[in-house]
C-alpha cells in the first residue's frame, strides 16, 4: 500500500519540522549551519520554494515556507539527503542523519500563520538559551531585508514596521498544543495512541486486521509520531508503517 499523501495547504504555506536520528545533534559548530542555511537556500531556489523563516536548534530544525507548486517534498528530499551526505563526510559516521519522514503542518489562515512564526523564532528562548533577537541561527534579524534569501514580505503585510514586529516577537503569548507536541517524546506518543485509537497500548494493533491496523498507523503519523516511535510502541516493523 502507498504511503499516506501530505495534506496539501490551499493558503501555500507550510510549517515544516525535522530532527536528527533519534534526537542526535546536527550542528556541532558554526560551519554546520552555514553549510545547511546554504543548501536550503540553493535548492528553494531551484524548486521555486520560498522560504519565510527558519530556526536551526543542535538537534533540529523549524522552516516556514511558502510552496506554490507543491514541490515541498522534492525540496526536503533534496535538503535531508545533501546535507546527511556532508555530516556523514565530515564526521566519519554512516547511517540516518534525520529522523524518519519530515513534518509538514499546512498553515491555512493568517492568525496560525504568525503563530507558528513567533513560536519558532522563539524556540531559542523557550530553551533557555538566549531570546530570539540575539539568536544567531534563526530569521529573526532577516525581517524587511530585500536582499536576504529568507522571503518576509508576508509578515511584513501583516506586521508592518520592524518596531511592531520586534514588539510581537516579544510579547507573551500561549504555547500552540500542535506545535508543542513536535517536542514532545514517548509519553505524549502514548496518550495520541489511547486518545486516537481507544486503546491502552500500541501493542493493541498487532491484533487488528490489516486494513483496520494500517488505518490506524496512518492516523499516527498524521498525528506527528515518527515512524521510530511508532516502531517503538506498537511492536510493528518499520517497514509496515512506512508502508501503509
Amino acid at each position: 500500500m502507498a504511503r499516506q499523501p501530505r495534506i496539501i495547504s490551499e493558503f501555500g504555506y507550510y510549517h515544516v519540522y525535522t530532527r536528527g536520528n533519534g534526537k542526535q545533534i546536527l550542528f556541532e559548530n558554526k560551519a554546520d549551519h552555514i553549510c545547511y542555511l546554504e543548501k536550503l537556500k540553493q535548492y528553494a531556489a531551484a524548486v521555486n520554494v520560498s522560504i519565510c523563516a527558519f530556526c536551526l536548534m543542535e538537534n533540529h530544525v523549524h522552516l516556514i515556507l511558502y510552496d506554490p507548486e507543491q514541490r515541498l517534498s522534492e525540496l526536503m528530499k533534496l535538503l535531508n539527503t545533501a546535507y546527511a551526505k556532508y555530516f556523514n563526510e565530515k564526521y566519519k559516521r554512516t547511517g540516518h542523519v534525520f529522523e524518519s519522514r519530515y513534518c509538514r503542518i499546512p498553515i491555512e489562515t493568517e492568525a496560525y500563520l504568525l503563530t507558528v512564526f513567533r513560536y519558532i523564532l522563539n524556540n531559542p528562548q523557550k530553551a533557555k538559551i538566549c531570546s530570539a533577537a540575539n539568536y544567531p541561527w534563526n530569521s529573526y534579524s532577516r525581517y524587511g531585508e530585500t536582499a536576504s534569501f529568507v522571503d518576509t514580505s508576508v509578515f511584513l503585510d501583516l506586521l508592518g514596521s520592524k518596531e511592531e514586529y520586534e514588539a510581537f516577537i516579544a510579547a507573551e503569548y500561549e504555547d500552540c498544543p500542535e506545535l508543542e507536541e513536535m517536542n514532545l517524546g514517548d509519553e505524549w506518543a502514548k496518550s495520541v495512541i489511547r486518545q486516537n485509537l481507544k486503546v491502552q497500548s500500541g501493542t493493541a494493533l498487532q491484533s487488528f486486521d490489516l486494513r483496520s491496523r494500517n488505518e490506524a498507523l496512518r492516523r499516527l503519523k498524521q498525528k506527528g509520531l515518527t515512524i521510530r516511535q511508532i516502531e517503538r510502541l506498537t511492536g510493528i516493523n518499520r517497514i509496515a508503517i512506512d508502508n501503509s
